[in-house]
């Protein structure tokens, strides 16, 4: 039996709450700070998505929880990728958007987050995108 719509929702914003848990117990940060884990977690998916092919982001994202998908397609536009960025281009492009100084920096950040993603990827997918990347960038990627 398929999910109602309301309970799709609801697993999917359990699924959004503990990728966004995962991402504040790594840094500390009270659930009161939930803006800024969501902000996170919105910087590193748009600069992953503009960063891989066509194909292989809608392949990505096809795995990600509802919610999480329609974040990651938030401003999306498909004509204007890939963007050709190495490593430091990418976390350049995360802290541009990202703009709080964090203990570790941006590539922690990067790692953290993507991190909290991996368990809803199946491990073939992560291959795939790390395997679009560029070796240094694909290097930071968990």
């Amino acid at each position: 039996m398929s999910k109602t719509p309301q309970a799709a929702i609801d697993t999917s914003m359990d699924k959004l709450n503990l990728i966004l848990k995962e991402i504040e117990e790594a840094y500390g940060w009270p659930k009161e700070r939930r803006a800024q884990s969501y902000a996170a977690l919105r910087s590193v998916l748009h600069v992953l998505r503009d960063r891989l092919p066509v194909q292989e982001s809608a392949e990505f994202a096809a795995q990600l929880p509802l919610i999480v998908r329609g974040l990651y397609y938030e401003g999306w536009d498909p004509a204007a990728v890939p963007m050709k960025m190495g490593r430091e281009e990418f976390l350049d492009r995360v802290r541009q958007d990202f703009r709080r100084d964090l203990p570790g920096g941006v590539e922690l950040l990067v790692q953290t987050t993507l991190q909290a993603l991996h368990r809803h990827v199946t491990e073939g997918e992560w291959q795939d995108v790390k395997s679009d990347l560029p070796t240094e960038l694909a290097a930071i990627i968990p």
